[in-house]
């Protein structure tokens, strides 16, 4: 009898904390829809980058036993349950035919409830994201070995054309198909620095650059790169695409970005910013086992061709 007296009055408490949080949520959601008003006119409504944010700051503030895993799982859910009162908010995925797990990545960043469509073509996610047809897109995470690059169609300056958002999974993997799958998140808005970002660009060049010479060109003006790759159309024209990842957050107009055609002497035609990202909560953060990135390693390279070097 004592056992049971002692567990009704934890349940009690539990149901007292329970009712204090649930009035927190319908507060919170008060001041959202305050939020909504003011962005009423705005196009696109999300702002990943205080996203990002407002999940740094809780997990910098959090302790006890409650896993940092699944205190992130539940604020994304909250986060991106409050983005439909602000205005319609859906997802598009590709999903290959012989894998699911973007769709894994976006149901568990996105939230379970969002409405998502499923895709077998980059470019239609692309397409859908421009038009609104969906609000983000999410797409595999780049690699050195792609053949028909995704990317390589967001290397454009006209108007409203999406940009690179969110790396995913931003908290560690789910238990789905995607364990080890990693994705990017792209949506037609910009983003704000958090403190730890990393940013991507195109190079677009009249003829191809060693990956050493591109790293160490861009090394000396300042932006150190964590990842690059290259493309070129092989029935097309000459022109090379560049596509490179740096630490740190760039503005558009950044006078690095101005320095590049310089500091790589003649060949470049223009650098497009694609957008960025806040870096992913480390397995270290979260108190989980280390994950290794599906890239061979950050900034890795593919070997060169000497003739090039």
């Amino acid at each position: 009898m004592k056992t049971e007296a002692a567990l009704d009055a934890l349940r009690r408490e539990i149901d007292l904390i329970d009712d204090t949080i649930h009035d927190l949520i319908m507060r919170r959601t008060q001041f959202v829809e305050q939020v909504r008003e003011i962005k009423r006119d705005l196009r696109v409504k999300i702002r990943p980058s205080r996203e990002a944010e407002i999940v740094y700051r809780l997990i910098d503030r959090h302790h006890g036993p409650f896993p940092k895993r699944e205190l992130v799982a539940m604020w994304r859910q909250l986060i991106v349950a409050t983005l439909a009162f602000e205005g319609p908010f859906s997802v598009a995925v590709y999903v290959p035919p012989d894998g699911a797990g973007h769709w894994d990545l976006a149901r568990d960043h996105f939230g379970i409830f969002t409405p998502a469509t499923r895709y077998t073509s980059v470019r239609t996610v692309i397409e859908a994201v421009h038009r609104q047809d969906a609000t983000v897109g999410v797409l595999p995470l780049p690699q050195h070995d792609d053949r028909d690059p995704w990317w390589r169609h967001l290397v454009t300056e006209q108007p409203e054309v999406p940009r690179i958002i969110a790396r995913l999974p931003f908290a560690g993997h789910g238990t789905g198909l995607g364990t080890k799958v990693e994705g990017l998140a792209i949506c037609p808005v910009g983003l704000t620095p958090t403190g730890r970002d990393r940013s991507i660009f195109a190079i677009d060049m009249d003829r191809r650059i060693s990956i050493n010479r591109l790293t160490q060109a861009l090394a000396e003006i300042g932006l150190p790169t964590t990842f690059v790759t290259s493309w070129h159309e092989e029935q097309g024209p000459s022109a090379w695409l560049h596509l490179v990842e740096v630490d740190g957050f760039i503005a558009d107009g950044d006078e690095r970005l101005g320095r590049i055609a310089q500091s790589l002497g003649e060949g470049v035609n223009r650098v497009v910013a694609l957008g960025g990202y806040a870096t992913p909560l480390t397995p270290e953060e979260l108190g989980t086992e280390r994950i290794t990135d599906s890239r061979t390693a950050a900034g890795a390279a593919p070997a060169e061709d000497p003739e090039h070097r």
